[in-house]
């Protein structure tokens, strides 16, 4: 366990003290106030939890306070289309581990087309174009899951820490799956993941700490305890029943 801890990048989440809960409505999230201190003990960390309970705002601020692009991309990327993001990652304290990272990147669904533009306006103006980094040719040149995928078969590499919000969003279930091969590989080549997910699919990751946002803050869930676990089986289980059930009650 000691040697898996000294390999994390990242060890702990926690606020600063003397943070004012008042500051914005993202301190009103009870994710937020009840955050305390969350400890990171798996090379892959999965944030889930309902629409609205505040994960992909937790992600983008460590993301941002790690150095990361708001809007996606690796450390190098400075470009802003909408500035939207909080300022939690101000109040946010990222503790490190010993050994740092050589690279990482911040994938986020909901601006991957303005990265995959940020993308081809560096290479074109790059002495050395760096294009075939991402697969040789356009990430807007390719269909939305064959331009993630080429980002991760591409572009990731080992000895990196990885930060991912809904990678799954543009992913069919069988792309999931090379996903999560592709995750095993990059973590048996010394990555870390911090990923916000609803895919039951990549949840299903061995060996990796899952955490629930809602109400009631974050809690360190088990994979057969969770709900999109639990309503995926049971949907699948019985369709028929469940639409029945489902149209019904409506």
């Amino acid at each position: 366990m000691s040697n898996l801890f000294n390999d994390l990048y990242i060890r702990e989440i926690k606020l600063r003290k003397g943070v004012s809960l008042d500051e914005s409505y993202v301190f009103s999230l009870p994710v937020i106030r009840k955050l305390g201190t969350l400890a990171i003990n798996k090379k892959v960390t999965f944030f889930v939890g309902e629409n609205g309970t505040g994960k992909s705002t937790l992600l983008e601020a460590i993301a941002v306070n790690l150095g990361f692009n708001p809007e996606g991309g690796s450390r190098n990327f400075n470009f802003s289309s909408v500035e939207t993001h909080s300022t939690l990652y101000k109040n946010l304290i990222v503790a490190k581990g010993v050994k740092r990272p050589k690279d990482g990147f911040f994938l986020r669904a909901e601006s991957f087309y303005n990265v995959a533009s940020e993308v081809d306006r560096l290479d074109k103006a790059a002495l050395n174009p760096f294009i075939h980094t991402y697969g040789g040719k356009s990430l807007h040149s390719q269909s939305h899951g064959e331009s993630f995928m080429s980002l991760v078969l591409n572009r990731f590499r080992g000895d990196s820490l990885f930060v991912l919000d809904e990678p799954e969003a543009a992913l069919s279930p069988t792309r999931q799956m090379t996903l999560l091969v592709r995750i095993n590989e990059l973590v048996k080549q010394n990555c870390q993941f911090i990923i916000a997910t609803h895919s039951p699919l990549l949840l299903a990751y061995p060996d990796a700490d899952i955490f629930t946002l809602n109400e009631d803050g974050i809690k360190l869930t088990k994979y057969e305890e969770m709900e999109h676990y639990i309503v995926t089986r049971q949907f699948l289980n019985n369709p028929q029943k469940m639409i029945r059930y489902l149209f019904d009650s409506d």
